[in-house]
């Protein structure tokens, strides 16, 4: 991509994009358009030739396509590290595997681990993202603040919400622990989380001086059954005194659902509403067990799903109905999920997933969703599921210039025809040829500027060969605890329930040939 004093490198206030074509979802077509830039907001778009400041930068967009930054709903940092680790997981052997996957994290490994989620997010064309990061026992300021300082230096954007709860995921699920062996109950111990006045004041610290621009921050209680009321409303409270989101797995799988109403005699989001936790800053993560009640709450509310169909198929959770949650009017948005449930970070991924999810799940072709609705998820939705829908998810004069520049002469785009239809069933991200985020270039000519990728991974190739000694106890742990598990949780997936979001009316009729 030619650039002329690219504005990576330069601190003149006017840039002038030019010779490209840009994305018209409502027309389907790409425009030959000129964007002009004041410096990281978009001020004018016209037709080739508009007229610019005399200085401003120009770059060359000849067959590029350009539409805006994708966004992702729903990711955790700290899966990067976790990458490839497991096959059979379901979200309950998951949880389960928390120990294993995460012990022996240092300081920089946390940086490390959300620096290689931006990196790949960025190279695949996403420039926003909703992090729901964990650490264990408790977050901290400076975890929290290695995280934002990845994200900073790669140069992308993002709502980071430290994952919370104060009750462990044994004790969670009614009846599980009880099928513990005596010895496996004292050694789940482990996973206690601290106490959640000590949490929540760890939150209001970091809430009270937080110092980074592009990365905000959220608050995230885990799973609705893992937070102890009093935790949940502290955690509202918190939200309201500092104006943040809320961010809350809440039924992603069947699991979750039955423990809800054994627990709460309700859904979770009925029982979260109760507790006030469900308004316009509230987004539920995955929904897939959300019935049409949750979703009319969800609607009335305001609220959003961050809808994850890689890792709804990949964890065995379920195919979420995301045509009822749109009529319902909920704010639907696109994620990835972790890359330790959901393997990669790619939103051209997601946008198909979730194309083809909403097309299996029934003959009405009326019901499916469309390529215009999913991007419009990937792109305006998920940005108001992050609080910056009046920054970000359009390419509009008055918002911050993230472009993403796909190449045309990539067989991809060979030929255009739809181009709405082609981001969405046809992009797998291989085309992305150059990322703007805030008028600077952080992608140039499939080129990460901010980031050594050979150094990249000989830190990460460090931190494993190092942590898979450290995690051998907890892996051993998990192996002795997925044969129970791995049994009572289907069993309790089993219980009748009045929806079904399962691919199947009956899973699972035959054992399954690996089980123990």
């Amino acid at each position: 991509m030619a650039t002329r004093s690219s504005p990576a490198r330069t601190k003149r206030p006017f840039t002038i994009v030019r010779g490209g074509k840009l994305l018209d979802p409502a027309r389907r077509k790409a425009v030959p358009a000129d964007i002009l830039l004041k410096g990281e907001t978009i001020a004018e778009i016209g037709r080739p030739g508009l007229p610019a400041p005399e200085g401003a930068t120009v770059i060359d967009a000849s067959h590029r396509l350009m539409h805006p930054g994708l966004v992702n709903a729903h990711t955790h940092s700290p899966g990067n590290l976790g990458k490839g680790l497991g096959d059979l997981w379901s979200l309950e052997l998951l949880l389960t595997a928390s120990q294993w996957i995460g012990s022996g994290r240092t300081l920089e490994d946390k940086y490390l681990s959300a620096q290689i989620g931006a990196a790949e997010m960025v190279l695949k064309g996403c420039t926003a993202a909703y992090d729901l990061a964990a650490e264990f026992p408790l977050p901290t300021v400076e975890g929290l603040s290695a995280i934002a300082r990845a994200y900073e230096d790669v140069g992308m954007r993002a709502v980071l919400a430290p994952m919370v709860a104060d009750i462990t995921f044994f004790d969670a699920i009614p009846g599980l622990m009880d099928r513990l062996p005596p010895a496996l109950q004292k050694e789940v111990e482990s996973f206690r989380t601290a106490p959640w006045k000590a949490t929540a004041r760890q939150m209001k610290k970091a809430l009270r001086a937080w110092p980074f621009e592009r990365v905000q921050l959220a608050l995230g209680p885990t799973i609705p059954h893992h937070c102890s009321n009093e935790f949940l409303v502290a955690c509202r409270d918190l939200a309201r005194e500092f104006d943040v989101g809320l961010h809350s797995h809440v039924a992603e799988s069947k699991v979750q659902v039955v423990a809800g109403y054994e627990r709460y005699g309700m859904s979770l989001a009925a029982h979260m509403d109760r507790l006030g936790l469900v308004h316009e800053k509230f987004t539920v993560a995955h929904g897939v067990w959300l019935d049409g009640e949750d979703m009319k709450r969800l609607g009335d509310r305001g609220a959003s799903v961050a809808h994850n169909p890689g890792s709804n198929m990949r964890l065995g959770n379920g195919l979420a109905d995301m045509r009822g949650m749109l009529s319902a009017d909920v704010n639907v948005g696109i994620g990835t999920d972790g890359a330790n449930c959901s393997d990669n970070q790619n939103m051209y991924e997601a946008m198909r997933l979730a194309s083809f999810t909403s097309k299996v799940q029934g003959p009405d072709w009326q019901r499916w969703i469309t390529t215009a609705e999913v991007l419009r998820a990937a792109t305006e939705g998920s940005a108001r599921a992050l609080g910056l829908h009046r920054q970000i998810g359009r390419i509009e004069p008055g918002y911050k210039a993230d472009i993403v520049f796909l190449d045309l002469h990539h067989v991809n785009w060979i030929p255009l025809n739809d181009p709405v239809n082609a981001i969405v069933h046809t992009e797998d991200g291989s085309a992305v040829h150059s990322v703007m985020i805030g008028g600077r270039m952080v992608v140039e000519n499939r080129k990460l500027l901010t980031v050594d990728m050979a150094a990249l991974a000989a830190r990460a190739e460090e931190s494993r060969a190092r942590r898979e000694k450290i995690s051998a106890p907890a892996r051993r742990l998990y192996q002795r605890l997925e044969k129970v598990v791995g049994t009572f949780c289907p069993g309790l997936a089993k219980a009748p329930l009045h929806i079904n979001r399962y691919g199947a009316s009956h899973p699972h009729p035959h054992p399954h040939p690996h089980a123990h």
